[in-house]
C-alpha cells in the first residue's frame, strides 16, 4: 500500500530504490517481521498501541509555535453588539453554557457518538470529550507534556479571563455555591475596570506562549525561579478554560479577517498577547463582534470541538440569558489579577517572542472562500460522496497550480477504537492523477465519457482509502508504530524510514480536513510545511466553504491562486457530471442498465441509498 501511494509521486529511479528497500524490509525473518512481532506484543499490553507514538509525533515532539502551526480555530457567527456591556453579557452567557456542558462531561451524561458517512452507525470512543477542559500542554525543552487533571477536581473551579493582555482569576464557586450568570457578568465588569487601571498593568506574558515550544520552555524555566511567577503559572495551568475579552481590532470585519484574529490575534500590536495558547479551550469575545474558539489541538480532534461549540451556539440562542439582579457585590470576592515578577532578561524574552509572533502574522496568507455555485446536495444527486468529490477537486486545483500531485493528508477519525485519534487518508492516488490529467493535459484528447469514468475511478479509490483508514487499515499509523518500536528496542533506524521517499511522503504539502457544522461557523488552521497549504472545508447543502492558508514566504504557494483554481475545477466537474447525466437520459435503455451495473460498486461505496 505504501509503494502504491508513492509510485506516481516520485521519479522512477527513486521509486525503484525505495521498492528495493521496502522489499528487503519485508523479507521473511527480516527487520519488518521482527518489528511487527514487537508491535503485536505491545498491542497485547496496551489499550491502543499507537496512541502515545502518534501523540508525540503529531504534537508533543513538535517545536514550532502553536499559533497557526498547530492550534486550529473555530470562528463563530459575527455578533452585532450594541455596546461594550452587550459583549460582556454574551461572554457571561457563553461561560454559563460552558459550565452546563462541563457538567454533562463530569457526570458522563453526554450521549455516545455514532459514526456518520462511511460505515455509519458504529459507536465511537468518547475519551476526547473528557479532555476538553481538564488538560494543559506544558512546554518542554525537547518534548511537551499533556497534563491531565482529574475530572471534577476542585483545583479546576476557576477560569482565566484575559483582558488588555492582563490575566485575571475568576472563581466559579464561592462559599461552595456556583456563580449564577448575573454574578459572572458582575465579575467580568469588575475585570474590565481593573484592566483599565494602567498603574497596575503587568507585562504581556501571554506572548511567551505564542513562541516556539523550546523557546517557551526555556523562558518558563526562567520565570519559575520566582515564586510569584510560579504561582501565577500554576493557577493558569489548572484553569477550566481561558476567556479572552478583546478590544475592537480596527480591521474590516469579514470571514478572512475574523479567521486571522482567531488564529493569531493579529500579533502583539492587536490581540496576539491577549491569549494563553497552551490551554486547549480558549474562547474569544471581541467588542466588535469577532468571536470564536482557539484550541490547543493535542487532547482532541476537530469533530469533538464542533460538538462542543455547536452545543454552546445552540445554548446561546435557545436558552434565554439569565441576567437579573446580581448577588451583592460585598458577597463576591473581586477577581484576582495575576502578578508577574520581571527582569531585564525576561523583558528581552517578551520582546523576542513578540517579534517572532509578528513575523508569523505577516507571513500567513489566508483566504476564506464561499463557493456558492452548488453544495453537497448536488454532489449527492450524482450518487457521489461529497468528501471524496471535494478531495478530488482539491487535487485538481493543486495540479492546475503546480503541474504535479504531492503527498496529501486528510484526517480520518479512528474513534471506532479505544482512545483512537486519526490516521491519514492519502488522497493523491494514481486514479486521481489520471483524472486531473484528463481535465488538464489530456483535456482535448479525451471524451467526456472517459473523463467521467476517471472521475468515478478517483472517487472509488478515495472512498476505499477512507474506509481502510477509519477501520484501522491505514498505512501511516502502522509505519509510525514500526518506526518508533525500532527505537524502543535500540535498533539502528531501519533504512525504510531514512529513505528520502519516506521522508518526503511525510511532508504534507497539502494538509486537508473536512469539518462540517450544522450551525453557522467554520474551522481554520495553518499549513504544516513552509511550502504547503492548509485547507479546511465545510460542505453545506447549497454551498461549500473553504479556509485556505499558505505562507507568503513561499514562492510556490498563493492562497488566492489556489482558490481560483479550485473554483474553476469545481465548475468543470459539475459540467462534466451534467454532461454525463444528459448522455444517460438520451442513451438506449440497455446501455443505461449496463452503465448502472458498471458504476454500482462506486455508488455502493460512496453513498447511503
Amino acid at each position: 500500500m505504501y509503494l502504491t501511494s508513492i509510485k506516481h509521486l516520485v521519479k522512477e529511479e527513486q521509486y525503484q530504490k525505495t521498492k528495493s528497500i521496502v522489499e528487503k524490509f519485508g523479507e521473511p525473518g527480516g527487520t519488518g517481521e521482527l518489528l511487527q512481532e514487537k508491535l503485536l506484543e505491545k498491542s497485547i499490553n496496551t489499550h491502543n498501541w499507537v496512541y502515545d507514538y502518534w501523540l508525540d509525533d503529531m504534537y508533543l515532539n513538535q517545536r514550532l509555535a502553536l499559533p497557526v502551526n498547530s492550534n486550529p480555530a473555530m470562528v463563530f457567527p459575527k455578533q452585532d453588539f450594541r455596546d461594550h456591556k452587550d459583549s460582556l453579557k454574551f461572554a457571561a452567557h457563553l461561560i454559563t453554557g460552558v459550565l452546563e456542558y462541563k457538567k454533562h462531561i463530569d457526570t458522563r451524561a453526554l450521549p455516545v457518538d455514532f459514526s456518520r458517512g462511511q460505515l455509519a452507525g458504529t459507536p465511537l470512543c468518547m475519551k476526547q470529550y473528557y479532555r476538553l477542559f481538564n488538560t494543559y500542554r506544558l512546554p518542554g525543552l525537547k518534548r511537551d507534556t499533556l497534563v491531565i487533571h482529574e475530572t471534577g477536581s476542585t483545583e479546576q473551579e476557576h477560569i482565566i479571563v484575559a483582558c488588555k493582555n492582563q490575566f485575571f482569576v475568576m472563581d466559579l464557586v464561592v462559599k461552595e455555591k456556583p456563580l449564577r450568570e448575573m454574578d459572572i457578568l458582575s465579575q467580568l465588569e469588575k475585570i474590565v475596570k481593573m484592566a483599565e487601571n494602567t498603574e497596575e498593568r503587568q507585562p504581556p506574558f501571554g506572548l511567551l506562549t505564542s513562541d516556539g515550544r523550546t523557546e517557551w520552555a526555556q523562558a518558563r524555566d526562567v520565570l519559575i525561579k520566582d515564586s510569584v511567577n510560579r504561582e501565577s503559572l500554576a493557577v493558569i495551568e489548572k484553569c477550566l478554560c481561558v476567556v479572552c475579552l478583546d478590544d475592537p481590532s480596527g480591521m474590516e470585519v469579514g470571514d478572512t479577517s475574523r479567521a486571522l484574529l482567531m488564529l493569531h490575534g493579529g500579533g502583539h500590536e492587536k490581540m496576539g498577547a491577549n491569549r494563553w495558547y497552551d490551554k486547549p479551550m480558549q474562547f474569544v469575545v471581541g467588542e466588535d463582534g469577532v468571536c470564536g474558539t482557539v484550541c490547543e489541538h493535542s487532547p482532541f480532534e476537530g469533530i469533538v470541538l464542533v460538538a462542543c461549540t455547536e452545543y454552546l451556539m445552540k445554548f446561546m440562542t435557545g436558552s434565554p440569558s439569565k441576567i437579573g439582579r446580581a448577588t451583592s457585590v460585598s458577597e463576591l470576592p473581586a477577581p484576582r489579577r495575576l502578578l508577574w515578577k520581571t527582569t531585564p532578561h525576561i523583558q528581552g524574552l517578551l520582546k523576542a517572542s513578540a517579534e517572532r509572533l509578528q513575523r508569523l502574522v505577516r507571513d500567513l496568507d489566508m483566504d476564506v472562500h464561499k463557493f456558492e455555485v452548488y453544495g453537497k446536495e448536488f454532489i449527492k444527486k450524482q450518487k457521489m460522496s461529497p468528501d471524496a468529490y471535494i478531495q478530488v477537486s482539491l487535487q485538481l486545483a493543486f495540479y492546475r497550480c503546480n503541474g504535479r500531485l504531492v503527498s496529501t493528508y486528510e484526517s480520518a477519525s479512528i474513534r471506532r477504537f479505544h482512545e483512537g485519534r486519526v490516521d491519514n487518508i492519502r488522497s493523491a492516488t494514481p486514479e486521481t492523477l489520471a483524472f486531473v490529467k484528463a481535465m488538464t493535459d489530456e483535456k482535448t484528447s479525451l471524451s467526456d465519457s472517459e473523463k467521467i469514468k476517471r472521475l468515478w475511478d478517483a472517487i472509488n479509490a478515495q472512498t476505499n482509502s477512507t474506509i481502510a483508514a477509519i477501520t484501522g487499515m491505514g498505512i501511516d499509523n502502522h509505519l509510525l508504530g514500526l518506526r518508533e518500536i525500532s527505537q524502543e528496542i535500540h535498533m539502528e533506524m531501519p533504512e525504510i524510514f531514512t529513505d528520502e521517499t519516506y521522508v518526503a511522503s511525510n511532508q504534507f504539502i497539502l494538509s486537508t480536513s473536512q469539518v462540517p457544522t450544522t450551525v453557522e461557523m467554520f474551522c481554520c488552521y495553518g499549513p504544516v510545511v513552509p511550502n504547503g497549504y492548509g485547507c479546511c472545508y465545510n460542505p453545506q447543502a447549497d454551498h461549500l466553504l473553504f479556509s485556505v492558508t499558505s505562507f507568503h514566504g513561499s514562492t510556490e504557494t498563493s492562497s488566492a491562486v489556489f482558490i481560483k483554481a479550485l473554483d474553476e475545477g469545481l465548475v468543470e466537474m459539475r459540467d462534466l457530471c451534467k454532461t454525463s447525466n444528459n448522455f444517460v437520459e438520451t442513451t438506449p435503455k440497455y446501455i443505461y442498465i449496463y452503465r448502472n451495473i458498471s458504476l454500482s460498486i462506486y455508488s455502493h461505496l460512496s453513498c447511503k441509498h
